[in-house]
């Protein structure tokens, strides 16, 4: 069997999209060996396009242990990029259904470089069980009527992180530092934090720090995929907490290591998450079954 398969990028978040028609019987196997970058194609993650839904598409994403992800930003771009490129949506807005939930993306513009899309990324919640987190006898702080946990303290290796905690779909720790985040030991501690025995489901893990009101850099420890260049429900998560604690305004620059994503925060409602996304070439991986 070939499996046909198009290697697509948002911010250096790469992904290999293929589209549910193709005879896959395990896509967390695929996943396994397409996200190799010595052994497969190489990918922080497997896209799988779906057509059979109440929507103009649909997406499921599988990291490269395999396990899925209930949201993916940046892979949410590149399929609808995908999508408006093959004519499998008919408009400039779509909608696309996920894991985590309905969300919505419009093309903003095409030029030499990629397309700019904005998609919706949903409500962000804060509650322990959705996030979800085991706080214990840790009490949240209220912030525009809403108890959130932004100091959740936790021991890791030496060092004592203070995070704050939201879902964008699926769980975000983040730590912000005064320290460039190119010092931060994020492959050290980051899969300490990921597996930490307080988050049931594991969690993404982001070093952030403030440049101004409308810039933060960032780095990310993905759940199931390590260090990536980028993450785009982490933008998100960040943008929503850097101003619950008014040290941004909105819109604000999330600049990762792969490139920048705006984050447009409608509080307490949606986040809207702009970026572009690349196509970087199509393959066939000949006489392979999964």
């Amino acid at each position: 069997m070939n499996i046909k398969f198009i290697k697509m990028q948002s911010a250096g978040n790469d992904f290999v999209l293929v589209e549910e028609t193709e005879t896959i019987d395990s896509y967390p196997a695929f996943a396994r060996f397409a996200c190799d970058r010595r052994f497969g194609i190489g990918s922080d993650g497997i896209l799988v396009l779906t057509r059979d839904v109440k929507a103009d598409v649909g997406m499921k994403m599988f990291n490269p242990d395999g396990s899925e992800a209930e949201a993916c930003g940046n892979g949410l771009r590149c399929l609808a990029k995908f999508s408006f490129d093959k004519g499998y949506v008919n408009s400039e807005n779509m909608t696309i259904v996920t894991k985590a939930g309905m969300r919505k993306a419009r093309i903003v513009e095409n030029d030499s470089i990629g397309t700019t899309i904005e998609t919706s990324m949903g409500k962000p919640s804060f509650e322990p069980a959705i996030i979800p987190v085991k706080t214990g006898n840790i009490k949240p702080r209220k912030v525009l009527d809403i108890n959130v946990f932004l100091d959740f303290p936790l021991k890791i290796d030496d060092f004592e992180l203070s995070l704050a905690l939201v879902s964008m779909g699926n769980p975000h720790a983040i730590y912000f530092t005064k320290q460039p985040v190119s010092e931060f030991p994020l492959t050290r501690l980051g899969p300490l934090v990921e597996n930490a025995e307080i988050f049931p489901q594991k969690t993404n893990f982001e070093v952030v720090r403030v440049i101004n009101r409308r810039l933060i850099e960032a780095r990310v420890w993905e759940r199931g995929a390590g260090e990536t260049l980028a993450c785009g429900s982490g933008a998100s998560a960040i943008g929503v907490v850097s101003q619950l604690i008014s040290m941004t305004d909105n819109p604000v620059t999330i600049s990762l290591p792969g490139g920048n994503l705006e984050v447009n925060w409608d509080k307490p409602g949606e986040v809207y998450l702009t970026g572009k996304a690349v196509t970087v070439y199509s393959g066939q991986l000949l006489n392979t079954t999964f």
